[in-house]
């Protein structure tokens, strides 16, 4: 039976935890520094792995390009547009938890399932927008007063992305409806959706290069294979991460997760809210303000 006296505790806990969530995903959309990931850590990464610099490189044939897909995804893991990805760790370990006894299979089925929906939304973005080619902001050079018109379409998907990721927090907190309650492998599916979403906002230069490329090419097939590349070597890392949390551990760690509800929503829940907030943030207040729509506290660095 459950102690009705515990209910205004578990209430006042879950207002902590969405406090200080939203404050860290503010803290970072302010502290987060565009020019460390995106040039000093994605360039040199890329460069390291291709053998020469990847922006200055023209792309020289197809399987150039699928290389070029993969790496430049795997660069940019940690761009502004890729940090949310952290917090699908938690919502996979819920959804491989009644495979705790088999390490690989806890592995497996989440990961297939999150990579199922992101490469389907990454690969349909990637055939049409070679379809569409320039007449999608993302591959424009027009200005809206200072600010480039691609990264009004990153502010806009950021922003939905972000709202969703928001919502899976606050769901798995405990603070609205969680539509996922009794279906935590659709949580992941969803959580994959809104990781494939990804690209059609993305302004990554490298990504800008590759999509172009393709665009170029006339062929939706090869855009929609040289995405879905894109999106794959985004969630390397994420992978690698979780595989170590479940194997390293043989399955110990989801067993610790599983034997509290309230822990499993804390770490599902503060993640997913935390870096929410962070791409609302980071995307419709931090961007637009360096482009003089807004205000936003600045860093003495980019």
């Amino acid at each position: 039976m459950t102690d009705v006296a515990t209910e205004p505790r578990q209430s006042t806990r879950n207002g902590v935890a969405v406090v200080a969530s939203v404050a860290a995903g503010i803290l970072l959309a302010i502290l987060w520094s565009y020019e460390l990931v995106d040039s000093v850590i994605g360039d040199n990464v890329a460069n390291t792995l291709l053998g020469h610099e990847a922006k200055a490189t023209p792309i020289t044939g197809a399987g150039a390009g699928l290389l070029f897909a993969f790496v430049s995804g795997f660069a940019g893991t940690f761009t502004a547009c890729n940090i949310a990805m952290a917090a699908s760790v938690g919502p996979m370990s819920q959804a491989g938890q009644g495979e705790r006894a088999n390490a690989l299979r806890a592995l497996l089925r989440p990961l297939g399932a999150f990579t199922a929906s992101m490469v389907a939304v990454s690969a349909v973005y990637g055939f049409v927008g070679v379809l569409l080619g320039d007449t999608l902001p993302q591959l424009s050079t027009a200005m809206i007063g200072d600010m480039p018109v691609r990264l009004i379409q990153s502010s806009v998907v950021f922003g939905l992305v972000g709202l969703g990721f928001v919502y899976l927090g606050l769901a798995a907190l405990g603070v609205v409806r969680d539509v996922f309650a009794d279906r935590p492998t659709a949580r992941v599916v969803a959580l994959g959706a809104l990781v494939g979403a990804f690209l059609i906002g993305r302004p990554y230069g490298m990504f800008v290069k590759l999509f172009d490329w393709a665009a170029e090419t006339g062929n939706p097939l090869y855009g929609a294979a040289t995405f879905a590349l894109q999106s794959i070597g985004n969630i390397v890392i994420v992978t690698v991460l979780f595989a170590l949390l479940i194997v390293g551990t043989r399955g110990r760690f989801l067993t610790w997760l599983a034997g509290s509800p309230r822990r499993m929503s804390l770490v599902s829940g503060t993640l997913l809210l935390a870096l929410g907030v962070f791409t609302v943030v980071y995307w419709d207040l931090r961007v637009p303000s360096i482009f003089g729509f807004g205000w936003f506290p600045e860093m003495p660095y980019n």
